[in-house]
C-alpha cells in the first residue's frame, strides 16, 4: 500500500468505498500493556479493589467498545462483529496486565479498528478503575498483531 486511502483525489477526506469488496471471514488480534506498580497488581490479582473485578469490567468495556468503533473514528464503518474475545494475562515480572483482543466479522472491511478499540478501552478502564491508587500506570504497545481475510490476505507481525 503505497497510498492514504481515507483522502479522494481533492485530498478530501472521505469514508472509503467498499461496495464493490467481496464479503469475507475477517479476522483481526490487537494486543497492548498497562504497567503498574505490584501492590497495584496484587489488588486486581486478589479481588480486594473496593471498585470490584477489575478485569471483569474491562472485559466487558472492551468488548462494548469494539461495538462502538464506528462512532469513535470518523472515517471507520460501522460494522456488524460476529465475534470478540478479550484476554488478560498477569505479568508479576514486570508487574502490569497484557491484553490480548479478537475482533471477527463477515464483510467487506477489516476489523482492525475494533480490535484495537476495544484494546485501548479495555486498557483504559483498568486505570480508571486503578487511577485512586496508582497514577503512574502506563499504557504501552497497543499494536496491531494480526488480520486475515479481504483481498490483502493475512498479515502478522
Amino acid at each position: 500500500m503505497s497510498e492514504l486511502t481515507h483522502f479522494n483525489a481533492a485530498g478530501q477526506a472521505h469514508m472509503v468505498d467498499v461496495g464493490a469488496k467481496d464479503s469475507t471471514h475477517r479476522v483481526a488480534v490487537a494486543e497492548g500493556w498497562i504497567r503498574m506498580r505490584a501492590d497495584t497488581l496484587a489488588l486486581i490479582r486478589e479481588g480486594n479493589h473496593k471498585k470490584g473485578d477489575v478485569l471483569g469490567i474491562a472485559r466487558v468495556a472492551g468488548i462494548m467498545a469494539s461495538k462502538r468503533t464506528a462512532d469513535l473514528v470518523p472515517l471507520c464503518h460501522p460494522l456488524a462483529l460476529t465475534h470478540v474475545n478479550v484476554e488478560f494475562l498477569i505479568d508479576d515480572d514486570d508487574p502490569g496486565v497484557h491484553c490480548r483482543v479478537r475482533a471477527e466479522t463477515s464483510g467487506q472491511t477489516g476489523v482492525e479498528m475494533e480490535a484495537l478499540c476495544a484494546t485501548q478501552v479495555a486498557l483504559l478502564t483498568i486505570y480508571d478503575m486503578c487511577k485512586a491508587v496508582d497514577r503512574g500506570m502506563s499504557i504501552d504497545q497497543v499494536r496491531l498483531v494480526e488480520k486475515k481475510g479481504g483481498k490483502s490476505g493475512h498479515w502478522q507481525r
